[in-house]
């Protein structure tokens, strides 16, 4: 059963109701008309080193051809890359996905435990690394199937005498690099070498072939690998395109990516779509250390950022920041948790740009929803991309209606084809007539803009009446003296559970009593925090996204 769309009539002018899924059979397809459009033109970006299209096309046609002549890997045959943002990375996925061959992409932050699990689920027989990393293949290796490990060092691609400089000071001056000894491993430039001795055979790779076994759901329980075949990815690539359409200018978008491209978000909305219209990726290798991150920024004109709330609030809170030169600047989008009014505000206070939020998970490859460009917060997640449905179900799968509160599903092109070797996982959300449920508790308006009001897991129940975090996250922000904030529910013996908040403050003379105080302008009753802890850092995923479980699980009470 489908629902009425009634969301296209707020598209902007202009903006297809749907896109042409089929306009390239593979990603790889996609890559070599750019390459062949162009070639001369700026691809990405690193530590200040810049590859064009042509470097990018000839590195990784070496690095495929090393993966089927030397390594005499086949068709469908799966390849980690456990990289942060380095020039490798862009190299060794196009590499992979040119040979016909699906990517693992990896979290180079991975535990040896993590990194386990997903080596041998995926069944990968090889593995990409950055040698900062390597000690934990290292320790891996022999209890999974992988055959060959590829070994690189930060600075590679850098180019002489910069290579040299950077790769010294990591290993040696930094100590960041702890010791490893992977017999047989072979040096990423040394594939590199190897592989343009013999050209790259052409692969037959068709829209249903598997592109990425996308990992997610670790924090839920055991991670599993999302099936997005070079459809999902080609459609959901056409949808992000076709919705900013002409506001993307071919061949002058300067892309600031600070997410890590293995990160479906990054990988999607700045790898893909602006590799399509020959944009340059400037990658942000540790987006963490924030001064540096400004500094590298500041001498560009960039035009786009993509991020999550936590990055685009870091950010702002960084000296220099203001004085970046925003004039080219039209494209901030971010994603991956709830934006906050705040932030967004702010946002655009500093900028002149608007910052839109979009939503989506792995699972849709991801983007499922996005705002119009250049409108103001609004709160919602935006409207359905082209080619994409949205409804708002019960439990039992009825559609409900305006305004109604249930669990948002997803219905497109984009969707996932299910979870690698777990049908059962698989059929929990993804049911026979194309809905994927996505876990987020949201409402649909009039107009078809959607809102999330929560995440099932993360629902506070207080004598009986949903919480939801994201509301008192949201109120806690406007805070002057807040710089960052989670809530949770903590179990209370008059009430089931109680609101508990843990706050980063900006204002160092920030007390308790001035956070409730701030809460009961806003907030009714039940929804106020009875708990307030103050913390130096709240703990986070690797892009950045609060790990509301990790609060929850430890001290249970505090203030």
């Amino acid at each position: 059963m489908g629902a009425e769309k009634i969301w296209l009539k707020t598209y902007p002018k202009g903006t297809p109701s749907e896109v042409d899924v089929g306009a390239y059979p593979s990603v790889a397809a996609m890559l070599a008309e750019s390459f062949a459009q162009f070639g001369s033109r700026p691809a990405f970006s690193n530590m200040g080193r810049t590859m064009s299209y042509a470097e990018i096309d000839r590195e990784s046609a070496a690095f495929g051809s090393f993966l089927l002549n030397d390594l005499k890997l086949k068709k469908g045959d799966r390849v980690a890359i456990m990289l942060p943002n380095v020039l490798q990375y862009p190299v060794a996925l196009f590499g992979v996905l040119r040979a016909g061959l699906t990517v693992v992409n990896t979290n180079p932050m991975y535990t040896a435990r993590e990194l386990k699990h997903q080596l041998n689920d995926s069944g990968a027989a090889a593995i990409v690394v950055l040698d900062n990393f390597a000690s934990v293949v290292q320790e891996v290796l022999p209890e999974t199937k992988v055959r060959t490990v590829v070994t690189t060092a930060l600075g590679d691609m850098l180019g002489f005498p910069k290579a040299a400089i950077t790769n010294f000071v990591v290993r040696h001056v930094k100590k960041l690099v702890p010791d490893f000894d992977i017999p047989g491993a072979v040096r990423f430039k040394d594939a590199l070498k190897r592989g343009a001795a013999a050209r790259l055979p052409q692969a037959d790779v068709g829209p249903e072939d598997i592109a990425f076994l996308q990992y997610t759901g670790g924090t839920t329980g055991v991670a599993k690998g999302a099936m997005l075949t070079h459809r999902n990815m080609v459609a959901n690539m056409q949808q992000v395109g076709a919705w900013f359409g002409s506001s993307i200018k071919v061949g002058e978008e300067v892309m600031i990516t600070a997410l890590p491209l293995y990160h479906i978000f990054a990988l999607t909305c700045n790898c893909l779509v602006f590799m399509k219209v020959g944009g340059l990726n400037v990658l942000i290798t540790n987006p963490r250390d924030m001064a540096g991150f400004v500094k590298e920024i500041s001498t560009l004109k960039f035009t786009g950022i993509t991020g999550v709330n936590t990055l685009f609030n870091g950010l702002l809170n960084t000296p220099g920041f203001d004085q970046v030169d925003f004039s080219r600047l039209r494209m901030s989008f971010g994603g991956g948790m709830a934006v906050q009014r705040a932030v967004a505000e702010r946002w655009k206070k500093v900028t002149g740009c608007a910052l839109i939020e979009g939503y989506g998970m792995t699972e849709s490859a991801p983007v499922a929803t996005v705002n119009v460009l250049g409108a103001d917060y609004n709160g919602s997640i935006g409207v359905p991309a082209p080619s994409t449905e949205l409804s708002i179900q019960d439990d039992d799968g009825n559609i409900k209606g305006i305004g109604e509160i249930g669990e948002i599903c997803i219905r497109g092109p984009q969707v996932m084809r299910g979870y690698w070797q777990r049908p059962e996982e698989t059929t929990k959300v993804l049911g026979a007539d194309g809905w994927l449920r996505t876990g987020d508790i949201g409402r649909m308006d009039e107009n078809g803009f959607f809102y999330i009001v929560d995440r099932k897991k993360d629902m506070i129940l207080v004598s009986g009446f949903n919480v939801y975090p994201n509301e008192i996250e949201d109120v806690i922000a406007t805070h002057p003296g807040v710089l960052e904030v989670a809530a949770v529910g903590v179990p209370d013996d008059k009430s089931g559970e109680a609101v508990k908040v843990v706050i980063v403050k900006k204002d160092p003379a920030l007390t308790a009593d001035d956070i409730r105080t701030h809460c009961k302008a806003s907030l009714t009753g039940y929804k106020q925090p009875r708990y307030v802890e103050f913390r130096d850092s709240l703990p986070k995923t690797n892009v950045g996204k609060i790990l509301r479980r990790e609060l929850r699980d430890s001290a249970p009470k505090a203030g």
